[in-house]
C-alpha cells in the first residue's frame, strides 16, 4: 500500500496537472506544505522527475484499459469463456481422479 508521502505527491501532481501547471518538485512541495503533510524531502523531486516528459492525460486515461486496446474487450471475453469452461472441466476431472485414489486406500500419509 502506498505511504502517506507517496499519496501526497501523487495528489499534488494531479492537482497541478488539472490546473495546467508545470509539475516541478518545488510546486509539489508547496502543495504538500499547504496541506500540512509531513513528507521526506526527496519525494517531491522524485515524483517530478518521474513525471517529467510524461503525458499525464494519457496515463490517466489508460488506468482502466488493462493495457490493451479497449475495443476488443467484449470479443476477448467471449472467447475466454469457453476456455474457462474447459479449465473447469479439467479441474473437475482431476479432482475426481484424486478422489478415486483415496477410495482405493492410496493416500499421502498412509
Amino acid at each position: 500500500m502506498a505511504s502517506t508521502s507517496e499519496l501526497a505527491c501523487v495528489y499534488s501532481a494531479l492537482i497541478l496537472h488539472d490546473d495546467d501547471v508545470a509539475i516541478t518538485g518545488e510546486k509539489i512541495e508547496t502543495l504538500i506544505k499547504a496541506a500540512n503533510v509531513d513528507v521526506e524531502p526527496f519525494w517531491p523531486g522524485l515524483f517530478a522527475k518521474a513525471l517529467e516528459g510524461s503525458d499525464i492525460a494519457a496515463l490517466l486515461s489508460a488506468v482502466g484499459s488493462g493495457g490493451g486496446g479497449g475495443g476488443a474487450a467484449p470479443a476477448a471475453a467471449a472467447a475466454a469463456a469457453p476456455a474457462a469452461e474447459k479449465e473447469e472441466e479439467k479441474k473437475k476431472e482431476e479432482s475426481e481422479e484424486e478422489e478415486s485414489d483415496d477410495d482405493m486406500g492410496f493416500g499421502l500419509f498412509d
